[in-house]
């Protein structure tokens, strides 16, 4: 049994410090998975959805800090039980959204290594079943080393881990694991390998006008209509494949420019996912830059998913030199984990990704 328990507590560890840590390389991403859990659909707790971001930190860093704890041996008896609740609830969680169909990934390894809800399921039952056989058996959680530094190994961990959250909110994640990284050709990602089928993706986008819920479907563009957005539902035909890059559109008045933003040389795209919760501080750079860059010979689009009104005001409150386009809200949440946030396009790659703290580091 104290072999069974020692696998156990390493298997169990070493997983909730990787889970832990890719989550906390990217808690914004993990914030969106989360306002997706505590929306009407799904688990029905809208007001939590303003204090995703800090919950998903919260959650993340003892994730990670709890599998260093039980790693050392520190406080078996807390440990144990941390480990236990957690694993029931999200066990409950994605049992949930598989048997519902609420929540296509769980995000419990980020971008990663996604999972589909039955695959997260299943992952959480071996989980349980392994924090069971250590939650029964405390008196095999024997310290490694002398118990007396234990806690300041938690608490340097603690300060690592927010520091490490504070760095990368402040810039983008450390690792990037989206379609949209760095050197990634976007043309290249909508498409997909030779021989396999497209599965056809149907979006329906749910709005309220005038007191009424009304729902428009189509292939991904973001409908231009006056009403407020509640959300957006995907539906895919048959068991083909999706590309990774499947709902990238830009639209304006003229109509489809996708291909002519991905054709040219010199692109910098601005992109504000909600102009309502944008970031007003980035403004200063983002003018700065586009005037810079429209200096020397880029195209300059703003990509985002609110309507024509906001635009303008924003426009007109910054005097910005650029107009915005329509693009799905969450293909800009996916491309940057900024609002804004500067991406440099030559002929569709991706060259410069960047915050818009660190928009005097992009190079024209």
């Amino acid at each position: 049994m104290r072999a069974i328990v020692s696998i156990s507590r390493i298997l169990v560890g070493v997983l909730f410090i990787f889970s832990g840590f890719i989550k906390l390389n990217d808690p914004v991403g993990f914030s969106y998975k989360l306002q997706e859990y505590f929306s009407e659909p799904v688990l029905d707790i809208p007001f939590l959805i303003p204090f995703a971001l800090v919950i998903a930190i919260l959650i993340v860093v003892f994730e990670l800090v709890l599998g260093i704890m039980l790693l050392i041996g520190y406080a078996p008896k807390f440990t144990s039980w941390s480990l236990l609740v957690m694993i029931v609830f999200f066990t409950f969680l994605t049992f949930y959204s598989a048997y519902f169909n609420k929540v296509t990934d769980c995000g419990c390894f980020g971008d990663a290594i996604p999972l589909t809800p039955w695959e997260s399921f299943y992952k959480d039952v071996i989980l349980l079943i392994l924090i069971f056989i250590i939650f029964f058996n405390q008196k095999y959680l024997n310290p490694i080393f002398s118990a007396k530094y234990h806690k300041w190994v938690i608490f340097a961990c603690y300060m690592a881990c927010f520091g490490f959250c504070y760095h990368v909110l402040m810039h983008l994640p450390v690792f990037d694991f989206r379609p949209y990284k760095i050197g990634n050709n976007i043309p290249e990602k909508m498409q997909l390998p030779e021989g396999s089928e497209k599965a056809e993706v149907t979006y329906s986008w749910k709005f309220n006008v005038n007191g009424e819920e009304k729902i428009i479907q189509n292939n991904g563009a973001y409908p231009q209509i006056d009403g407020e957005f509640i959300g957006v539902e995907t539906s895919q035909s048959g068991e083909n494949a999706i590309p990774p890059i499947h709902d990238f559109v830009i639209e304006g008045e003229e109509g489809d420019i996708t291909e002519e933003v991905l054709a040219a040389d010199k692109v910098l795209l601005i992109v504000a996912y909600n102009l309502r919760s944008t970031e007003k501080d980035g403004y200063e750079a983002v003018k700065s830059l586009s005037e810079n860059a429209l200096q020397k010979g880029y195209k300059v689009v703003g990509l985002t998913a609110s309507g024509t009104e906001f635009q303008e005001e924003l426009i007109k409150e910054y005097d910005l030199n650029f107009d915005f386009y329509q693009t799905d809200e969450t293909a800009l949440k996916t491309i940057v984990r900024a609002n804004p946030g500067f991406l440099t396009l030559n002929q569709g790659t991706i060259t410069q990704k960047k915050h818009w703290f660190d928009a005097s580091d992009i190079k024209l």
